[in-house]
């Protein structure tokens, strides 16, 4: 990640964008802006850290419209169309402030002292926010939060030739999952979302295949609706028996609302640019807009289209980049203009 952070600084200041490389945790963050300082001020907001994979899937490969890679789609491609939509000296459009924060624990596993907080907490703040995580060039007006526990299961030990002897706590910590599952908070639904997403990530259990394992520990990733509190879903998982409980991470939901001006200028723009329906979408991954929003910055997350983030298969349309890079400079191009000139257009 320096070394990613190292030529994204290098390349802004090559364009005569001038660039600040921090560190948050150790971590790289970079700041940079452009335009007038007393303009409407819009951020341009992502992420060069990306979830691990095999060794092949960090070499690009392109198929038809399809750039495939880790990271392709989350997202180091909406990333570098927002590097290029910053004005350039000489280019800055009157009126209107460019600010662009990138940083590198995203996808980590932190609740505190987050990059994105960080960037914000020391300056890096605006009249409104632009993630640009995957939304298939729709606007993502909210988002899950995330609640990461990882649950003890006690069992009984025993020898392995006689298990029924024993009571196996990876077998237990399964059950336990599956009935979190089937909770009442799992059942609930909300505008924009048709359920909250229940997912076990890692599970630890056992000391030696002749023995029945009398302790597992699992990781459960639940990503909840916006209108759901994390202390009403544990209180859930306690009611389901004995069990030691931690949490991992915790972040808020995203739920700003769909009718800033801002979100509809944004769809209109976007709508010129994408034949398919724009429409105000709700995001199942959690998102660091969070930390713009406890800010009082409206944010949102916007991004090119493509599948399989997280995945051994991860593209991103490289036609939808530019449509993307596009709408990106409209907006910022038009979003400066005074009311009464943005009724002419």
């Amino acid at each position: 990640m320096h070394e990613a952070a190292g030529f994204i600084k290098g390349w802004l200041d090559a364009r005569g964008i001038h660039a600040v490389q921090e560190e948050c945790r150790g971590l790289p963050v970079i700041r940079a802006e452009s335009g007038d300082a007393d303009g409407i001020t819009v951020v341009l907001h992502g992420h060069v850290d990306v979830v691990p994979a095999d060794e092949g899937q960090f070499d690009p490969v392109v198929e038809g419209d399809r750039l495939i890679g880790r990271g392709a789609y989350d997202m180091k491609a909406a990333l570098a169309a927002m590097m290029l939509a910053v004005p350039v000296p000489g280019e800055e459009i009157p009126g209107l402030r460019v600010r662009l924060g990138i940083v590198s624990d995203e996808e980590s596993e932190e609740s505190a002292n987050r990059g994105s907080d960080f960037l914000v907490e020391s300056g890096l703040t605006g009249d409104f926010a632009i993630t640009g995580e995957p939304t298939d060039l729709h606007v993502g007006v909210a988002a899950k939060g995330v609640l990461g526990i990882r649950i003890g299961v006690g069992g009984r030990s025993a020898h392995g030739s006689t298990p029924w002897l024993g009571d196996n706590a990876i077998l237990r910590a399964v059950e336990m999952f599956r009935a979190i599952e089937s909770l009442p908070f799992a059942k609930e639904s909300s505008e924009l979302f048709d359920r909250p997403s229940i997912s076990l990530g890692r599970i630890w259990g056992g000391d030696a295949l002749n023995k029945v394992p009398d302790y597992c520990a699992i990781d459960v990733d639940i990503r909840f609706l916006p209108h759901q509190r994390p202390e009403r879903i544990r209180e859930q998982i306690r009611a389901l028996g004995p069990a030691r409980m931690e949490d991992i991470i915790v972040l808020p939901p995203v739920d700003p609302g769909s009718d800033s001006p801002w979100v509809t200028r944004l769809v209109e723009v976007v709508g010129r640019h994408h034949e398919a329906p724009i429409l105000s979408v709700g995001r199942d991954g959690a998102s660091d807009a969070v930390s713009f929003i406890r800010a009082g910055i409206p944010a949102v997350e916007f991004g090119p289209s493509g599948a399989g983030h997280h995945g051994p298969d991860e593209w991103v349309s490289v036609s939808s980049l530019t449509t993307y890079y596009r709408a990106l400079k409209e907006f910022l191009a038009t979003i400066a203009k005074p009311a009464d000139r943005q009724a002419d257009d």
